[in-house]
Order: structure tokens, then C-alpha cells, then sequence
């Protein structure tokens, strides 16, 4: 007995490290928002990296990455409202938790093992290993790229300049390059209590604490300068948008009273057209209620409520159609109406990214009777970048539409951007999710897309979050009367957008993920050859 309480008691500190961490990294995001905490937030479990057994940090970071995925996803049972079996979301809630804290383990092991094998230099491996495992994550299996360490400082843009270099994976970096510091300062305190004399020079020490915060702040410094050098004055085009919340209830929730589309669409409309706009924005699947993008009556609502707002485009998200060498394809697509005279053209993205397990099951091409398990019915394909003509005033914006969980994938919003948008349009619809905090906690997620990029996003959320995001990372979102987001509720933004007539690339746009994953792969095979030697010579 005695034993097993020396044991347990062994335990405590990783396990208090652990739900501290957690705590920490939930209140930074959304909904809570208390964006100094994640300065800290993973020094309890850096701490814990450097101070245990890789095998135990790993299982210490497993736990406090289940405790910090389980809460910041608690919005998923909110489907069960609109018909999701219990049994079937509680098993996804978890497993997905599982999953994601499956990578921080990931990170715990590597970050231990390389503070074992090369010293105080593992300071230099944790932010670029941190980067990489969240590239893994964003990637692997589809991925999931959700909450991003960089995304916690959404509500700051003045710190998110560095994703102009780097993506949201260089903020992430530099947010860990921080919290390394209070994890050497807190290990220190866990020295002089153990009582430890320290193994190295005072003035080494000074460099352990003031190199991180030197290497965050010239990175910083420079990511600002390319910043202001990238907004010289350039020749700009005023596009103005109407943004249109529908708030049309879940497909799957039938037990809920659904208004008469066209009824509520013309309410909006009529507010729109106050502002003459050049184009009006719906959300993911707004014209499912009047029929698939291509067809003979999605085609005469869209020229209905484009001519009674002054003959502006309009997009709309709908399933798309197409038939090819006999086969039927059916795609998640955002349409592009332009009344032209008497008749309306179609613009049509297809979405490229789709949700495994929601707009299809993985294999059920090869393997077709899959097919009939989608809860939407159907197996969508995936479609390709593509960039969309908006005529405004005898001239044309490019826009690249994204839909629904798009905006998390730097990649996509990138790719568009080298086609040579000049905007990006996000629609996406949440009431799967309605009375949840999904939909505000999804928003985040875009913000980084305007700063990375360099081009504003205008974002359309059927039932919320609706706004304008601004190259800078400022937001502008549709909101209630006490100035929070509007979400489940229907509503009309009004916003006139300055897109630039040739926006410039910015350096991450050029360049991409290959910065970051040449100094992963380096650091994963520097950090395996020493460990194989030690292995070798022991």
C-alpha cells in the first residue's frame, strides 16, 4: 500500500499540470475569449515535457488535450436537437476528442524526447514542433483543422500580422516560443522547491528566458513591416454587399415551423436593396427551398430578388448537378446568378473539401451500397478551385467562393488566392448546431484566412455568424442588440468592401506550408538520428 501511494503521489503534479493546461486553453477560445490565457495556457504541460519520461508526457498531454477537446466541442450534442441519435453523436464527440489529443500526445513525446537529447536546445524544436503536429492535424485523414493555437487571437489582430508570413501555424509557433518561457521560469520554481542547484550559468539562463521572447518579437517586428509595405495606396474598387442571414431551420429538423422562403427572402431583400448593392450574399444550401443551383426555378427566384435589388449578382449554395459520360454527379456547390436582360447567367463553385461522414462515407465510391448511410442521402464529389466574375459597373471583382468548414483549410482560401481573387465569400450554414456556441466558435476560424491571404472575407452563416473580415484580421459581424454576433435569428448586413484592383500575394500565399514542414521533417529526422545514436552507444 505504501508503494502505491509514493506512486500516486508521483502523479499529482502531471495530473494538476494537465486539467491546469485544459482550463487555461478553454477559456482562450470562443465563447469565452480570454485571449491573455493562452500565454500560459500549455506552460503547465511544456513543463511536464521537460521534466517526465517521454511515455509519461505523452499520456500527460493525452489527458489535458481530451479535457480541452471534450469542453471546446461540447456544441456537438446540440445536433441531437435537430434529430442526431444520442448514441451515434455521443461515440463522434468522443472519438473526435479522442483523436484530436491523439496529436498532442503526439507533441508531448517528441517535445520530452527532444529536451533529452539535445539540452536546453529543445527551446529551438518547440515551436516549429508544435507547427508541424498542427499541420499533421489539419491534414491527415482529411484532417481537422479546428482551433488553432493562433486562432485563440482572433479578437487582437494587431498580434496576428506574422500569419502574412507564416499561416496561422507561424502565430501558433510563436504563441508556444511565449509559453516556453513561463514553462522555464516554472521550472525553475520547481527546482529551488526540489532544491536543485543549477546546472548552468546565470547568464545562459537570462538566454533561455530573453532569446524566445527576441525571436517573437523580430518576427513580429517583420511580419508588421511586410504588412505596411503590402497596404501601400493602391487603386481600389467599392463592392457593395447585401450579407443575408436567412436562418432557415435544419433540414433534418421537421418538428420545427418553416416560414415561406420566399416570403422571408423578399423581407430581407427589401433591406438590401436600400443599399444598391452589387452583390447579395446567401448561405450554404440557401437555394435548396427553390431547387438545385442549375434549375429552371432556382434560375427565376435568383433574377426575381436580383432585379428587385437594382440588378445586382447574387450567390446562393444549393446542390449542383452535373452529368458526365453517363454518371450523375452531385456537388455541394455556391452558384453566382448575374442578371443579364431577360435572362441570368450561373457561375458555379464546387465545394473542394467535404466532411467525411456528413457529405460522404469514406470509400462508398468503390464500395457504393455505403452511399445509403450519408444523412444527407446522397455521396457528393469534390470539386476544384475556382474563382467567380461579380460584374460591378463596367468593371468585374473576382471572388473565390469557400463553403462551410472551408474557411478552416489555409490551403483552400490560398489556392484562391492565386487564382487572383480579389475577395473571399464563405458561405456556410450551422443550424445543424442552432443554440450552440458552433457557429461563433466556427467564425474564428475565418479570421485568419483575411490575414494570410491579404484579401477581405465576406462571410454568410445561414443562421450566423455573418460579417466582413478586413485583410487586417478586424471584423465587422452582424449583431444583436447587445452587440454579440446574431446567431439563429434572422438579418441584413449592409457593407461596402474596398477590394484591391490587384491585390498583391503576401509571402505565405507565395510560398505556402513548405517553409514550415522543411524545419519539421528537419527536426523529426535530427531529433531520431541522436536518438538512435544514443540508443546505439549505450
Amino acid at each position: 500500500m505504501e508503494g502505491a501511494s509514493v506512486k500516486f503521489k508521483a502523479h499529482i503534479p502531471a495530473v494538476v499540470a494537465a486539467a491546469l493546461s485544459a482550463a487555461l486553453l478553454v477559456s482562450a477560445f470562443t465563447p469565452f475569449g480570454e485571449v491573455a490565457s493562452v500565454a500560459v495556457a500549455l506552460a503547465p504541460l511544456l513543463a511536464v515535457a521537460r521534466l517526465a519520461s517521454p511515455k509519461k508526457s505523452a499520456w500527460t498531454w493525452f489527458g489535458g488535450g481530451f479535457a480541452f477537446w471534450f469542453a471546446t466541442l461540447a456544441w456537438m450534442p446540440a445536433i441531437c436537437k435537430n434529430n442526431g441519435p444520442w448514441p451515434l453523436v455521443g461515440l463522434g464527440w468522443f472519438g473526435l476528442a479522442a483523436l484530436c489529443s491523439g496529436y498532442f500526445a503526439l507533441f508531448g513525446w517528441l517535445d520530452s524526447l527532444a529536451w533529452r537529447r539535445f539540452g536546453r536546445w529543445g527551446l529551438a524544436f518547440e515551436p516549429v514542433l508544435w507547427a508541424g503536429v498542427e499541420w499533421l492535424r489539419g491534414w491527415l485523414f482529411t484532417g481537422f483543422a479546428w482551433n488553432f493555437l493562433g486562432t485563440a487571437l482572433g479578437p487582437v489582430p494587431d498580434f496576428l500580422a506574422p500569419a502574412r508570413l507564416g499561416g496561422v501555424y507561424l502565430v501558433s509557433a510563436l504563441v508556444v516560443a511565449v509559453n516556453g518561457v513561463f514553462a522555464t521560469l516554472l521550472c525553475r520554481v520547481i527546482a529551488q522547491m526540489r532544491r536543485e542547484t543549477p546546472q548552468c550559468r546565470r547568464w545562459t539562463r537570462s538566454l533561455e528566458t530573453a532569446l524566445p521572447l527576441a525571436a517573437v518579437l523580430l518576427i513580429s517586428s517583420l511580419s508588421s513591416s511586410t504588412q505596411t509595405t503590402n497596404h501601400e495606396p493602391q487603386t481600389t474598387i467599392p463592392l457593395r454587399v447585401a450579407l443575408v442571414q436567412r436562418n432557415a431551420p435544419c433540414v433534418f429538423n421537421a418538428g420545427r415551423k418553416r416560414e415561406n422562403p420566399f416570403v422571408v427572402y423578399s423581407r430581407l431583400i427589401e433591406t438590401a436593396a436600400l443599399a444598391n448593392p452589387h452583390l447579395i450574399v446567401w448561405g450554404e444550401s440557401g437555394m435548396v427551398e427553390f431547387g438545385g443551383l442549375g434549375s429552371d426555378g432556382a434560375r427565376q427566384v435568383a433574377g426575381v430578388f436580383a432585379r428587385s435589388a437594382g440588378g445586382a449578382s447574387l450567390i446562393a449554395g444549393g446542390d449542383y448537378m452535373v452529368q458526365t459520360n453517363g454518371e450523375r454527379r452531385v456537388y455541394n456547390g455556391a452558384g453566382l446568378y448575374t442578371v443579364d436582360g431577360s435572362n441570368v447567367t450561373l457561375q458555379v463553385y464546387c465545394k473542394q473539401h467535404l466532411v467525411p461522414f456528413g457529405e460522404y462515407i469514406p470509400f462508398d465510391k468503390w464500395i457504393t451500397p455505403l452511399q445509403k448511410l450519408s444523412p444527407i442521402g446522397v455521396s457528393l464529389h469534390p470539386g476544384e478551385a475556382k474563382v467567380l466574375d461579380v460584374p460591378v459597373e463596367g468593371d468585374s471583382v473576382k471572388v473565390a467562393p469557400l463553403i462551410c468548414f472551408e474557411d478552416t483549410v489555409p490551403s483552400l482560401s490560398r489556392n484562391g488566392a492565386k487564382l487572383g481573387a480579389q475577395a473571399i465569400v464563405l458561405i456556410t450554414n450551422d443550424s445543424w448546431f442552432s443554440d450552440s456556441w458552433e457557429a461563433e466558435q466556427h467564425a474564428a476560424q475565418a479570421v485568419l484566412r483575411a490575414v494570410e491571404t491579404g484579401l477581405p472575407v465576406i462571410r454568410v452563416g445561414n443562421s450566423g455568424v455573418t460579417g466582413v473580415i478586413a485583410p487586417s484580421g478586424r471584423a465587422r459581424w452582424l449583431t444583436d442588440g447587445s452587440g454579440r454576433p446574431l446567431v439563429d435569428a434572422p438579418g441584413c448586413q449592409l457593407e461596402t468592401v474596398k477590394v484591391s484592383t490587384g491585390p498583391r500575394l503576401t509571402p505565405y500565399t507565395r510560398f505556402g506550408d513548405w517553409p514550415l514542414l522543411v524545419l519539421f521533417a528537419a527536426s523529426i529526422v535530427g531529433l531520431f538520428l541522436v536518438n538512435y545514436r544514443h540508443a546505439t552507444n549505450r
